[in-house]
């Protein structure tokens, strides 16, 4: 009896101790995510569209003076909607529209192309800048017509709901470095948005570490009839634009096709996307954008900036540069209803988490590696502040992603014994004392998130 009693006191006491254990509190890393992804709301991305498709056309060249139809409209609603974000919270943003006057293949007579952009300042290293883009104009299928209807409620009002919501759910926190919100024009006719971003950033000074640029990112149902709501393409650039002849030598002996700060890029938004958000995942695409076309992003990345495109997994080429028409049965034109508004919302979700990440961890800079004729490998890196601690990463030449990795502490450099420099490719991350990850950086000019200044830039690719 005194058995059973003492085994009926330890279960007791068992329970008692179990029903009062508190799980550990989340960590500062893993609060804000959630915080971020929760904000997200499918219902102001829906209000944003609505309200650019009510301008009628937002065609680069259409009318600029009215305050209900042209860009000049929605140019000048979206500094509003900027202004009120920054009112609530406190005047976090500062508002820039820079400017060019163009002509060119697209535009016959001198225009003025405007941007508009909402920065919010960084607290301790303001020189660092993470930027998010999406396009405000839109067209339809002859590229010169601006009275005609283009709603462009996917292209690429999407893209700039994703920018606006992303500002108003980040405004709402502090993060260490820049934070910039472009809405673009004049993509269409031949990415000068991108251009005119890229000259500006360039004249801030801006050390520019990621451009996420969106572009069709809320349509889930393609032209054949498939529907894909779980999935987001993001493409990437292999090798740098601004690479020079003697860094491609090097490159093409040594490798790097396939770790430019861009795709590194890509495998940071894929790795964000399976640790925090549900149903949402994302396809890496090896291009710098789709065949025959372009984005902003590619304006980016001939003045040396890491940047990717976001794109829906589904495009519907009869919702996409149409006159608004019905033919044989079929509706063309890019209509509201062609957005569906809980991927888009998901979109946005990997967009603000991302910043959020990117602007809480700096990138290692200096990568090298040393380790010919030897067993082992030794991997460097300079300091960067704000890092807590460095991760070294490697994989198989040919492998997709990172596999392997090993803590470094606050050390700036590694020896790797056993393994072989030729047999992998390796990497470095900084972690933030709250536990933010950079994006793992390859060794040398290939892999280098800072550029410099490119020579030339290249042709326009067609949007």
């Amino acid at each position: 009896m005194l058995r059973t009693t003492l085994a009926l006191g330890a279960v007791l006491v068992s329970v008692a101790t179990a029903s009062a254990h508190v799980p550990p509190a989340p960590t500062p890393e893993a609060a804000l995510m959630a915080r971020v992804a929760a904000d997200v709301q499918p219902d102001r991305l829906r209000a944003v569209v609505a309200r650019l498709v009510g301008f009628g056309t937002r065609h680069t060249l259409s009318e600029t003076r009215s305050e209900t139809r042209g860009i000049g409209a929605a140019r000048r609603w979206t500094e509003r909607e900027f202004r009120a974000i920054g009112q609530a919270c406190g005047g976090c943003l500062t508002l820039a529209t820079p400017s060019q006057t163009v002509t060119g293949n697209r535009i016959p007579r001198p225009t003025e192309v405007v941007d508009v952009l909402a920065i919010q300042r960084g607290t301790t290293d303001p020189g660092r800048v993470i930027i998010i883009s999406g396009h405000i104009d839109s067209r339809v299928t002859d590229v010169a017509d601006f009275t005609s209807e283009a709603p462009g409620a996917n292209d690429d009002a999407s893209g700039v709901a994703a920018v606006i919501e992303s500002a108003r759910v980040l405004s709402k926190h502090k993060f260490p470095a820049t934070l910039v919100y472009a809405v673009l024009s004049g993509e269409e006719q031949g990415l000068y948005g991108g251009k005119i971003l890229a000259d500006y950033a360039r004249a801030q000074g801006w050390r520019v570490e990621a451009v996420l640029n969106n572009d069709i990112v809320g349509n889930i149902e393609g032209q054949s009839g498939a529907v894909d709501n779980t999935h987001v393409r993001v493409f990437s650039e292999g090798t740098k634009a601004v690479e020079t002849p003697e860094q491609a030598n090097r490159r093409r002996y040594n490798g790097g096709e396939v770790d430019s700060p861009s795709r590194n890029l890509a495998r940071y938004l894929d790795s964000l996307a399976d640790r925090w958000l549900t149903n949402l995942d994302v396809v890496m695409i090896y291009r710098t954008d789709r065949f025959g076309r372009g984005g902003d992003q590619v304006r980016m990345l001939e003045a040396g900036f890491p940047a990717v495109r976001v794109t829906e997994a589904q495009e519907n080429y009869n919702r996409q540069h149409q006159n608004l028409r019905t033919e044989n049965g079929i509706r063309y034109g890019d209509v509201l209803e062609g957005v569906n508004f809980p991927y888009l919302a998901q979109v946005t979700r990997l967009n603000a988490l991302a910043m959020a990440s990117l602007a809480s961890a700096p990138p290692p800079t200096e990568v090298t590696t040393e380790g010919a004729v030897k067993a082992d490998t030794t991997v460097k890196w300079a300091a960067v502040p704000g890092a807590a601690e460095y991760r070294v990463w490697w994989r198989a030449t040919t492998d997709p992603q990172w596999r392997f990795s090993r803590s470094a502490g606050p050390a700036t450099s590694l020896v790797l014994p056993g393994v072989n420099i030729d047999d992998w490719f390796f990497g470095v991350q900084a972690i933030s004392a709250d536990g933010f990850a950079s994006p793992i950086v390859f060794p040398g000019p290939p892999g280098s998130f800072i550029s410099p200044p490119p020579a030339a830039a290249a042709a326009a690719p067609r949007s």
